[in-house]
C-alpha cells in the first residue's frame, strides 16, 4: 500500500494538527512515529533496514567522539560505510552486477548460469543511506559534533516529507533543527509554505503528468517512430522529470516548513543554465553537492593536475549515474555528463572560473545548447535499455519520416511555457515565492489558475513520482 495525494494530505493534516499541540520532545516522537508509518505503508518489511542504518551511524558518531586514535577512527568510519554501502549493494546492485558478469562470461564462450535471486528495491534507500554516510563522514572529519539524542537523529534520517525522494539531508543543516525547540509559525512562513506546496502540485500534476503520455509513447515506439515524434518525446521527458522531481521537492519543503523545519533547496531553474557546469549547480543540488563533498573531493578533486581532475570528474559522474539505478543506461547518462563537464573544463583552460557569455543573444544560445546536451543524456536515462537508447538516438539522427500527433504539441507546448514562466519569474526576482509580492488581483488569479489546472489534470491515471524508484 502507498499514499495517494488525498490520503497523504489527510495524513499530513492530522500530523500537523497534533504536532503544534505538543512540546519539543513529543513533537519529535510524533514525527518519528509518523515517518515510520509513512515508510511502512510502502513496505513494512524494509523498516528494519532503515533502523539498521540509523542505529549504525548514530553509534559510529558516538564512538568517534570518544577516540582520537586515527586507526580506530578510520575503522569506525569504514564500519559505517560497510553497513550503508553493503545494504545498497545487496538490495540495489547485486542482481545488476551478477547479471552483467554472467553476460560478460557468455560473450567469451563460458557457459555459466548465475543463481536467481530476486531482491525487492526498498523505496528511498539511496536517500536515507546517504543521510547516514554524510553524518558519519562529517563527524569523522570533525566538521560537526555528534548528537547525543538517538530520537533527534532518527527523525533526521527518517523525516517523512523527504524520506522517499529527498532532498538529501545534511546533518549540519538539519540535525540542529530537530535538536532544538521549534518556534511557532509566523504568518509569512505559513503563506510561503502554502505557495510552495501549490506550485509543487502544479508542476507535478499539470506539467509532469500532462506530458508523461507523450514521453511514454515516443520511448515505447523508438524503433519505428518518426524523428519529430522522438524529438518532442525527449522534450516531454525533460519536462516530466523536472516537473515531477522539482514538484516533489517543493511539496516536501513546503510541508516541512509547516512543521518548522527548513529543507535544503534542490533546484534553481536548471534549464536556464548556460553550461553543464551551471546545470549541475542548479539541478538536484543536494545530490551534486553530496557527490562533490564525499566523492569528488576525497578522490582528489582538482588538486592533482588536469588528467587526475578529468579522471575524478568522470568517476564522480559515472557513480552518480549508477546511484540513480542499477542499469547501464544510468552509467551512460552519468558518463555523458562527465564528458560534458570535462570538455567545458578543457575549453576554459583548467581551473579558470566559468564566465557567462556576453550579450543576451549569446546567453540565449548557450541556454539552448546546454538544454539540448541535457536532453541528449536524458534519452539514455529514460530508455529501458542501452539498445533502445541507441535506437532512439538513431531515429532522430536519421531524420526518419513519420507523423506527429497534434495532441503531443498540445500537451508539450503549454507545459513548456508554464515551466518557463515559473522559472523566469523565480530567476528574475531571485525569490521562489515571488507570487506573494504580486498585487492581490494578480496573485488571486494565479492561485485560481493553478488550483483549476491541478483539478483538471488530476482526473487521469495517477503517475507515480519518478524518484520514488531511487
Amino acid at each position: 500500500m502507498t499514499f495517494n495525494s488525498l490520503q497523504y494530505a489527510a495524513f499530513f493534516a492530522v500530523v500537523l494538527v497534533l504536532y503544534w499541540r505538543l512540546r519539543h520532545r513529543h513533537q519529535n516522537l510524533l514525527l518519528l512515529v509518523a515517518s515510520n508509518v509513512f515508510y511502512g505503508l510502502f513496505d513494512y518489511r524494509f523498516l528494519g533496514l532503515l533502523w539498521l542504518s540509523t542505529i549504525t551511524d548514530f553509534t559510529v558518531g558516538r564512538l568517534l567522539s570518544r577516540t582520537e586514535e586515527p586507526r580506530r577512527r578510520r575503522a569506525l568510519l569504514t564500519g559505517s560505510l560497510f553497513v550503508n554501502l553493503g545494504v545498497l549493494a545487496l538490495f540495489k546492485y547485486f542482481s545488476f552486477f551478477l547479471g552483467s558478469a554472467t553476460r560478460f562470461l557468455h560473450a567469451f564462450g563460458f557457459d555459466y548460469t548465475s543463481p536467481q535471486l530476486k531482491v525487492l528495491l526498498p523505496v528511498g534507500i539511496s536517500f536515507y543511506t546517504f543521510h547516514g554516510i554524510s553524518y558519519a563522514f562529517d563527524v569523522y572529519r570533525r566538521d560537526i559534533e555528534p548528537t547525543d539524542s538517538l530520537l533527534s537523529f532518527a527523525v533526521f534520517v527518517a523525516f517523512f516529507p523527504q524520506l522517499v525522494a529527498g532532498p538529501i539531508g545534511r546533518a549540519h543543516l538539519q540535525l540542529p533543527q530537530f535538536e532544538r525547540p521549534r518556534a511557532p509559525l509566523g504568518r509569512e512562513q505559513m503563506r510561503s509554505a502554502a505557495v510552495l506546496i501549490l506550485v509543487g502540485l502544479f508542476k507535478k500534476v499539470a506539467i509532469a503528468d500532462a506530458v508523461a503520455p507523450v514521453a511514454n509513447q515516443a520511448f515505447a515506439h523508438a524503433s519505428v517512430a518518426g524523428w519529430p515524434q522522438l524529438v518532442v518525446g525527449v522534450y516531454a521527458f525533460a519536462l516530466q522529470i523536472y516537473g515531477d522531481f522539482c514538484g516533489y521537492t517543493d511539496i516536501a519543503r513546503g510541508s516541512a516548513r509547516l512543521l518548522g523545519i527548513e529543507l535544503p533547496e534542490n533546484f534553481r531553474q536548471p534549464y536556464l543554465s548556460r553550461s553543464i557546469t551551471e546545470f549541475w549547480r542548479t539541478w538536484h543540488i543536494s545530490l551534486s553537492t553530496w557527490l562533490r563533498d564525499y566523492l569528488y573531493v576525497p578522490l582528489g578533486g582538482n588538486r592533482g593536475g588536469r588528467v587526475l581532475t578529468y579522471r575524478n570528474l568522470m568517476l564522480t559522474m559515472l557513480l552518480g549515474g549508477l546511484w540513480h539505478g542499477a542499469a547501464w543506461t544510468f552509467v551512460v547518462w552519468g558518463g555523458l555528463h562527465g564528458l560534458f563537464l570535462s570538455a567545458e573544463r578543457m575549453r576554459r583552460r583548467g581551473d579558470a572560473p566559468a564566465r557567462p557569455p556576453p550579450g543576451i543573444g549569446r546567453q540565449v544560445v548557450a541556454v539552448v545548447a546546454t538544454f539540448h546536451l541535457v536532453c541528449l543524456a536524458w534519452i539514455f536515462f529514460r530508455a529501458p535499455s542501452l539498445s533502445q537508447g541507441w535506437q532512439y538516438l538513431k531515429g532522430i539522427a536519421s531524420f526518419r519520416s513519420g507523423p506527429l500527433d497534434a495532441d503531443a504539441f498540445a500537451a508539450v507546448i503549454p507545459a513548456a511555457l508554464a515551466m518557463l514562466a515559473i522559472d523566469l519569474v523565480q530567476r528574475l526576482t531571485r525569490n521562489e515565492v515571488a507570487i506573494l509580492q504580486w498585487r492581490p488581483g494578480l496573485r488571486g488569479s494565479a492561485y485560481a489558475f493553478m488550483v483549476l489546472a491541478v483539478l483538471v489534470f488530476s482526473g487521469g491515471t495517477p503517475v507515480p513520482f519518478i524518484y520514488f524508484r531511487f
